[in-house]
């Protein structure tokens, strides 16, 4: 388990302008957020040991990529037990077009896909020929994203 850490108005300067450049110089940052740059490291090596940064990457352009269709994919399975959850993460860990796999609660589906594909047909190789087939799948349903919007923490 990760230490908790309090959170005051500079950690949440922080990480706004992380989030927003997260290649930005530690310099740049102190500047930004009104510290001199040894605490503003400090306080950015904290949130980073912390686990509250967990990471650093590069952010890409899907549609640059030719991939122009996310969809959210709710999946039922037939039984509720470790070995079939199992089956079905690692089956899905080893696609590309899976960007995140969630076991949820709450409604008639007991995974949440979200899913980047290049197309209509992309969508539909990937649900046919991948999604149906593992065994225990009984039930999915499909929505598709018509406009998206990044949310951020501060």
């Amino acid at each position: 388990m990760l230490p908790s850490m309090a959170i005051d108005h500079y950690d949440k300067r922080i990480l706004a302008e992380l989030q927003a450049n997260g290649r930005i110089s530690n310099q740049e940052l102190a500047d930004r957020i009104g510290l001199s740059p040894s605490p503003c490291l400090r306080r950015v090596r904290a949130l980073e040991d912390s686990g509250i940064i967990s990471g650093y990457r590069a952010l890409l352009n899907a549609r640059a990529l030719g991939l122009d269709l996310i969809a959210f994919i709710s999946i039922a399975m037939d039984r509720h037990t470790p070995e079939r959850f199992a089956n079905f993460d690692g089956a899905v860990a080893t696609w590309p077009e899976v960007l995140e796999c969630s076991l949820i609660t709450g409604r008639d589906a007991d995974y949440q896909l979200k899913v980047l594909v290049r197309d209509m047909d992309a969508y539909q190789d990937l649900l046919l020929r991948k999604i149906t087939r593992i065994e225990g799948v009984t039930g999915v349903h499909s929505s598709f994203v018509l406009r998206k919007r990044s949310v951020k923490y501060v």
